[in-house]
This record gives C-alpha cells, sequence and structure tokens, in this order.
C-alpha cells in the first residue's frame, strides 16, 4: 500500500539546514495497521505528513497505493487524497465556522454522496459519544470532544488508508478505548490500512508492526502483538 524510498525532509534553519527525516526506507502492506513511536522531535509527525502527501520530500520518493506521489500536482494530491486517504491531525484542524455534524458532512458532499451523508454523519458521531453535540461549533466542545469530530470525519468517507497523528491524545481513558475499537475495526472490516504516530505504548503493541524513529532515522521496525494479520 505505501513505499518509501530515501525519504528526507531538510528545512532551512537561519544560515543553516535542519533535517528532521533522513533517509528513511519504509514499506507498509495493504490491510495492515502500523504504530510509528519514538521521542519528540524524532520526525514521526513529519513521516505521517510525507506519506500521506501533505508535504514533498526534499529527497526521496512515495508511493501510495501504486500511485507516486512526486509526479502529482498540489491539485492532484488534493484530489487522490480526497478520495484515498483519511487524515487525523493532532491540532484537529476543524473549521470553526462549522458545527460538528457539518465538520464530519465535509469530506461525504466532497465525494457527492447526497442524501445518505447526513445518516453516516449523525451516526460516526453517535458512535464516537457525540450524539447530543451535532449542533455545536468546535469553540462549544472540549479538546477531546474536538478530536473526536476529528476521528468521525476521518473516517467519514471511508479511506483506503488512515494517517492518525495522536488518536487517543487528547482523551479519556474510556473515550481512548473506543477510539482504539473503531480503528482496530476500520482495519479489519473495512480493509483500511492504519499509520498511528502515537505515545501511547498500549496502543502502538496493538499495531501489527511498530516502528520507531529516533533522530530522523528508522532505528527499529518490529512486529506487534496486533489485531489480526492482514490477509
Amino acid at each position: 500500500m505505501i513505499r518509501a524510498q530515501g525519504l528526507t525532509k531538510t528545512y532551512a534553519s537561519g544560515d543553516r539546514s535542519l533535517t528532521v527525516l533522513d533517509g528513511v526506507d519504509l514499506e507498509i502492506e495493504d490491510r495492515s495497521m502500523v504504530a510509528v513511536v519514538g521521542p519528540s522531535g524524532s520526525g514521526k509527525t513529519t513521516l505521517l505528513g510525507l506519506l500521506a502527501g501533505l508535504d514533498r520530500p526534499s529527497a526521496g520518493s512515495v508511493v501510495l497505493d501504486g500511485q507516486p506521489l512526486g509526479e502529482l500536482t498540489e491539485d492532484q494530491r488534493a484530489e487522490f487524497r480526497s478520495r484515498k486517504v483519511g487524515f487525523v491531525f493532532q491540532t484537529f484542524h476543524l473549521l470553526p465556522t462549522l458545527t460538528a455534524l457539518e465538520n464530519v458532512l465535509v469530506p461525504l458532499e466532497l465525494q457527492g454522496r447526497g442524501r445518505e451523508a447526513v445518516g453516516r454523519a449523525e451516526d460516526l458521531l453517535q458512535r464516537v459519544g457525540l450524539g447530543d453535540r451535532l449542533e455545536h461549533y468546535p469553540s462549544q466542545l472540549s479538546g477531546g470532544e474536538q478530536q473526536r469530530v476529528a476521528l468521525a470525519r476521518a473516517f467519514a468517507n471511508e479511506p483506503r488508508i488512515l494517517f492518525a497523528d495522536e488518536p487517543t491524545g487528547n482523551l479519556d481513558a474510556d473515550t481512548g478505548s473506543t477510539i482504539v475499537a473503531m480503528l482496530e475495526e476500520l482495519n479489519r472490516d473495512a480493509e483500511t490500512t492504519l499509520v498511528l504516530v502515537t505515545h501511547d505504548l498500549g496502543l502502538a503493541e496493538r499495531a501489527h508492526r511498530v516502528v520507531r524513529l529516533s533522530g530522523g532515522r528508522l532505528v527499529e521496525d518490529r512486529a506487534g502483538a496486533g489485531v489480526g494479520v492482514p490477509r
């Protein structure tokens, strides 16, 4: 599903350059669940953004579901992501002028899902425990509630690949367990490939594979306990 080769990301920092990701090679199988772990500043979020096509690497390449991302324009990458990719940002990225329901509806409306869209959006918000908050705006929701809206939105278009940056980072234990169950269900039943950045070692160990970064380099790639082996 995903193949990264020599993936490098360098930023200008004053008169010097800062290498955040340094020559990462990584292959992720279709229908697998992979957790990316490592200390803060190790390049985890940068890796996720490059694999999802949200940013371009300084060097190296990414092939996502058979499509070399480097061959696409910005508009083509955006269109590709709308069809194939879900992304949960650590900072939510909800639209402040839209209600929780309307935020979840955005990817469905972009796909032209019509009348079924509202029912699906309502069901997803019910499943993350926000059935009574459909008409609330992000400013009226707690951080954990905003995280759950972001998760529901990411699930909405039934993506082939879901990238999630700390999907349980702002949630209490009970809600976090619900979200983990939803992620596992998406992986198992919808056959969605999941790539998760997390500091939650319990969540990481539930993945099929655990990839560890340090100093922008891949330093460990091992099997996790898994929630079912990819078929």
